[in-house]
């Protein structure tokens, strides 16, 4: 993972903030379980941010519902994510991470609603929701 992002972690370090899951997750570029996180069913106001940095990363109005069993988002906040190429897997796909730390997120496909057209489908896991 590349290590030019305003928080850093060794190794160590992330295993000590992560869970076994997250750190899978987050670090190792996995994806949980569809449908297997509380989030999915988030509908309170509030922001959800990333659990390895805690920042903020998308409103819960952006949230909408696309039957895949992660979080789908129509938008991040502005400048909260930046994404990559994924050719993992013998597929192309544009990986979501966080802008902060670079923890893997999800994914972004051009398959979601208006107005942005697009579907950030995220791992519940590498989400912490605050209510407000």
């Amino acid at each position: 993972m590349a290590e030019d992002f305003p928080v850093r972690f060794s190794d160590a370090e992330w295993r000590a903030r992560l869970t076994p899951e997250q750190y899978a997750v987050m670090r190792g570029h996995g994806t949980e379980r569809p449908g297997s996180c509380a989030l999915l069913h988030e509908k309170r106001a509030g922001v959800f941010h990333c659990v390895g940095c805690e920042r903020a990363l998308f409103v819960n109005g952006e949230k909408f519902e696309s039957g895949t069993g992660w979080p789908s988002f129509g938008a991040p906040l502005a400048g909260a994510t930046a994404t990559t190429v994924d050719r993992s897997y013998g597929m192309v796909r544009t990986e979501v991470h966080c802008a902060s730390c670079g923890s893997h997120l999800g994914h972004v496909f051009p398959d979601g609603p208006p107005p942005t057209g697009l579907r950030y489908c995220i791992n519940g896991v590498a989400l912490r929701f605050e209510v407000g």
